[in-house]
């Protein structure tokens, strides 16, 4: 028996940081998301079962990996199977996972691949578990991505994780003029992780309790609000206010945490000149733990926002991942004002490693067997 499937990335613009139970990963705050859609970023995964001299083997784009190393997908296999009967547990797993969006982008594929092995294994074997704390068992953020649409991470009040799950605000359908775009930038290898950033936040920064029993849950309130009413320029605005605080949390930590490089900074000055230009919010930011953009907009403002950011960033068409295929052209023929022109100096071809762009999506789903990257002898397909 075999299931293959489709799990996409989602991007947090209420920020998860920080956890009150790092095994468990039980988050300190709520948080809320975006799903992108599966046809530009998805995790393809093919799980088969059987007896496979009873080890389990796990290929990630093209490569094997050592299991003994990977705990996190670890401890997923051991939940599900905890919830099955004894002939099923002894059973061997095969996995064999892909990505379709470049790996050099740096991509929170974490999410996308532990969502879609939690998915996958429900899947087979009929498990009764919730995937949301099944995928959050293996990654914090990776419970959001088994969901469509705009996402909460509900941190829960149950110390054992039970109530600690997603849940979906609107669907995919509710809001079809927002789209998300990401400029990623070199990658470069982070100082500190995300794992530390966290504990030293909770440990020590003097603004963490304040975003956590104040800050944050007034913004999941209103941008829930904002979301509801399609109010672009409140979710905008209260997008970017938790991104300045996310930062400003990270900085106060000891040691001090820095994501953001000269270029965020130049980034997030041309989001304020395009929204001042415009008289009001149209297009937001926020990051990660790292200095890749995520931007967010309405569909009409989009060409625009592209031809503005590659005015200032050019950026080859094959380093271009783009929904809507006839975007780029559509870009080519705007002509932006003067203003909007002499915001920052402009780079020269190659400071942008991609540029990215996603509706919002409908989240997991299940591929037809002809899909399958795995053999029934529990091998990778030949590309």
């Amino acid at each position: 028996m075999a299931v293959t499937v489709v799990t996409p990335i989602n991007i947090a613009f209420i920020k998860y940081w920080g956890k009150t139970d790092e095994d468990l990963i039980i988050p300190t705050n709520d948080s809320f998301s975006i799903t992108l859609s599966t046809d530009q970023f998805r995790t393809k995964t093919s799980v088969v079962a059987g007896e496979f001299d009873g080890k389990d083997r796990l290929w990630l784009n093209g490569e094997e990996e050592d299991l003994s190393k990977a705990g996190r997908l670890a401890n997923v296999l051991n939940a599900v199977r905890a919830t099955l009967p004894e002939e099923q547990r002894k059973l061997a797993v095969r996995i064999v996972s892909e990505n379709n969006f470049p790996t050099a982008a740096g991509m929170a594929s974490s999410a996308a691949g532990l969502s879609a092995l939690a998915f996958a294994l429900a899947k087979l074997f009929n498990s009764p578990i919730d995937v949301s704390i099944l995928a959050r068992i293996g990654s914090g953020s990776a419970c959001r991505s088994v969901l469509g649409g705009f996402v909460k991470w509900n941190k829960g009040t149950q110390k054992d994780g039970t109530d600690c799950k997603a849940s979906q605000h609107v669907d995919e359908a509710y809001w079809p003029e927002m789209q998300v775009m990401c400029l990623v930038t070199k990658a470069e290898k982070k100082e500190i992780s995300s794992t530390k950033g966290m504990r030293y936040a909770v440990e020590n920064s003097p603004l963490m309790e304040g975003r956590i029993n104040e800050r944050v849950p007034e913004r999941m309130a209103a941008i829930s609000e904002a979301i509801t009413k399609r109010d672009f320029a409140t979710f905008g605005d209260i997008t970017m206010v938790d991104c300045e605080d996310f930062r400003d949390v990270c900085k106060s930590s000891t040691p001090c945490v820095n994501y953001w490089t000269d270029k965020t900074e130049q980034i997030i000055a041309l989001v304020k000149a395009f929204n001042a230009h415009a008289g009001k919010t149209v297009v937001a930011y926020t990051y990660d733990a790292g200095a890749n953009a995520f931007i967010f907009c309405e569909k009409p403002t989009l060409a625009k926002l592209l031809a503005y950011f590659l005015h200032y960033f050019p950026t080859k068409a094959e380093s271009l991942f783009l929904e809507d295929a006839a975007l780029h052209a559509e870009a080519q023929k705007v002509v932006l004002e003067d203003e909007l022109k002499n915001v920052i100096p402009a780079y020269d071809e190659g400071h942008l490693t991609f540029i990215l762009h996603s509706p919002v999506g409908s989240g997991p789903g299940v591929r037809p067997d002809g899909e399958s990257l795995v053999t029934e002898e529990g091998l990778p397909k030949a590309a």
